[in-house]
């Protein structure tokens, strides 16, 4: 049986190289953990939407209002218009102009599709300047 009793020239040397193993296993687990947690992040969350308290912008002299009734009809300014005759009425009306904004107004009981459909319709009018007209919070007036 061998044992050796002098441990002096047992000096540590020094490595220059760092370990990035555990750098890389830390990575990866935080890496899985958002790619599991980031579809979770998405899911829609049924919430009533807050009323606006954008300060409001200046309406020109002569606004182009198209109003979505209740039952899902088109009124444009005063007179009711069909579906199928939005856009000739909308031409009349601006007298050619698309690149005036159409000031969208919609009854609370309008489903969303409607308003879609709606919008599309207006899209392929070529009335692409659409705002949508809210009721103003308390704290703006």
């Amino acid at each position: 049986m061998a044992v050796r009793l002098d441990h002096g020239d047992d000096d540590l040397t020094e490595t220059h190289e760092i370990n990035v193993t555990p750098f890389i296993d830390v990575m990866l687990v935080l890496l899985i953990i958002f790619m599991v947690a980031a579809p979770l992040a998405t899911v829609d969350v049924p919430i009533d939407l807050p009323v606006s308290t954008a300060t409001p912008q200046p309406r020109p002299d002569k606004p182009l209002f198209l109003t979505v009734r209740g039952d899902a009809s088109l009124a444009l300014g005063g007179a009711t218009v069909a579906r199928d005759a939005l856009a000739p009425a909308l031409d009349a009306a601006s007298a050619g102009d698309r690149q005036q904004r159409v000031f969208l107004r919609a009854d609370k009981t309008v489903a969303y599709g409607d308003l879609t459909e709606v919008m599309n319709a207006l899209r392929g009018a070529g009335y692409l300047k659409v705002a949508l007209v809210g009721l103003e919070s308390e704290a703006v007036r």
